[in-house]
């Protein structure tokens, strides 16, 4: 295939750049089965010109080739006035945390690891095209309201349709990424999203969320940030228990040009990246002890000093902060400073546990159904009455997280039919009668009972730590420092 050859079909265009021509090959086939015209560049440069030419409507953009690597190619598109608007996304094997960070801070608007599924990468294509045709129309209708003042209130309410839709185009990716724990209507529910619409309109209050690993924490700071003022600001989630020692200044703060060895140019920190919008601190009672000060310092002055400068730089960024830990504990034991409790937890959103909205089971099986029924291309998938007794009598240890695992493997296994009871995998200690002696039995120290669960998981589950993970409803890297950590404790003996 030519390095400029276009693929004649209707539907937006697109231009793949990668330099690996079976790359370019599936990717132009999968686009043309969904509608979109496909261009192909095999390099940097290729790209380059013909984004000034023809301004596709998007780009995907591999990372590593020869000559321009797709960072810098990027960070071109965006020095151009012509190209400055068109969305990238980056299509690459590449995922550690810092390629990642490098892509966003470059300008793409997504981030797709190798190996990935054809129908994620056109779903999110559609979401992102649809995003920026929407602020496009947005920034036109804005445009001829300052022209046409005699015909304000009209293009006012075309502009607040066009708001909605593009909020409908936010909330199908999050429903993408599996968030949909504020679908319900149990009364605890109804208050945590009564606290989301309170907290909508203060756009500069700090806000603790609280709730066990799993409940959709994240989900309801998106929300706060989606209905707020900043919307049109980055939402830059951060969790504080994957943040190295070492490197968590610079993260955090950012660092200039030589401020320490290695650092080669000027880098922003995540204050910086959310400027204008949003700051999620995730596991913020993880945070280690040496960095709260700092932390707590630039809330209170709205300023950060990046590692190796002279004078603070202003950041206008609202914190959100979350955490499944006791943080007045944390503060009783010396672990968390007290002073950035009060400064993080103004008003404080607690997420109920699953158990505690048991209501809600049945909505939310529902939902999640649909959801994966889509991405596989299932017309109307079923949950049969006893699957979902047998969920409903089940407490979900790992909340709305788990729940959701456990439905998109029920439906993988119902093979396209009715889901049933037996394509259900809950945890055996939970459904068994003796399932809630076994938790009453549990000791009170937190610490003791975490090792306990940690290896019926891991016993259950065979040592597979992807497996435990799933059964204690958490992500495989926290499992693996809970298991680093209990090499620290001492054991007591399984009341099981």
């Amino acid at each position: 295939m030519a390095e400029s050859e276009v693929v004649q079909l209707s539907g937006s265009r697109i231009l793949v750049v990668d330099d690996t021509p079976a790359n370019l090959s599936l990717m132009c086939q999968s686009l043309g089965i969904a509608g979109y015209r496909a261009m192909v560049a095999t390099s940097g440069e290729v790209a380059l010109d013909l984004a000034e030419r023809f301004a596709p409507d998007m780009i995907l953009l591999d990372v590593t080739m020869p000559g321009l690597d797709g960072f810098a190619v990027c960070r071109r598109l965006k020095q151009q006035e012509a190209t400055r608007a068109i969305p990238v996304i980056f299509l690459t094997a590449r995922d550690e945390t810092a390629d990642l960070l490098e892509g966003f801070r470059a300008g793409g608007v997504d981030y797709v690891t190798k190996p990935f599924q054809k129908e994620e990468v056109l779903v999110r294509i559609q979401t992102h095209l649809e995003k920026a045709g929407l602020v496009r129309a947005l920034r036109a209708k804005n445009e001829a309201l300052e022209a046409e003042i005699a015909q304000r209130q009209a293009l006012t309410q075309e502009r607040n349709k066009l708001q909605g839709r593009l909020s409908l185009a936010d909330q199908r990716e999050a429903q993408r990424w599996a968030l949909g724990s504020l679908v319900g209507q149990s009364p605890t529910l109804k208050k945590v999203l009564d606290d989301i619409d309170l907290l909508q309109d203060a756009p500069n209050t700090a806000v603790l969320i609280v709730g066990e690993s799993g409940t959709g924490k994240e989900l309801v700071a998106r929300a706060i940030h989606a209905g707020s003022d900043r919307r049109e600001g980055p939402f830059v989630p951060v969790n504080c228990a994957a943040i190295p020692r070492e490197l968590a200044d610079s993260l955090l703060f950012g660092h200039v040009k030589g401020a320490f060895t290695g650092a080669e140019r000027e880098q922003a920190g995540y204050f910086e990246l959310a400027q204008g919008g949003t700051l999620f601190l995730d596991e913020v009672g993880l945070m280690p002890l040496e960095l709260q000060p700092k932390l707590l310092r630039v809330l209170e002055d709205r300023r950060v000093l990046l590692l190796g400068a002279r004078e603070p730089r202003r950041v206008e960024v609202r914190v959100l902060a979350a955490t499944n830990t006791d943080l007045q504990a944390q503060i009783r034991a010396g672990a968390f400073r007290q002073d950035l409790y009060y400064r993080l937890a103004p008003f404080t959103v607690q997420v109920p546990a699953l158990r505690d909205r048991k209501e809600d089971i049945g909505l939310l099986a529902r939902h999640f159904l649909q959801v994966y029924a889509l991405e596989m291309g299932i017309q109307d998938p079923m949950l049969s009455a006893e699957a979902e007794v047998l969920l409903g009598q089940y407490d979900f240890p790992g909340n709305v997280r788990e729940l959701k695992n456990i439905v998109e493997r029920g439906l993988i296994e119902s093979r396209r039919g009715q889901v049933q009871p037996e394509h259900l995998h809950l945890t055996a200690a939970e459904t068994a009668p003796a399932g809630a002696a076994a938790v009453e039995a549990l000791p009170l120290n937190l610490e003791q009972a975490e090792v306990l669960l940690i290896k019926r998981a891991m016993a259950q589950s065979k040592g597979n730590i992807s497996k435990a993970a799933r059964l204690l409803g958490i992500e495989r890297t926290k499992l693996y420092r809970y298991l680093g950590r209990i090499e620290q404790l001492s054991p007591p003996t399984d009341p099981a």
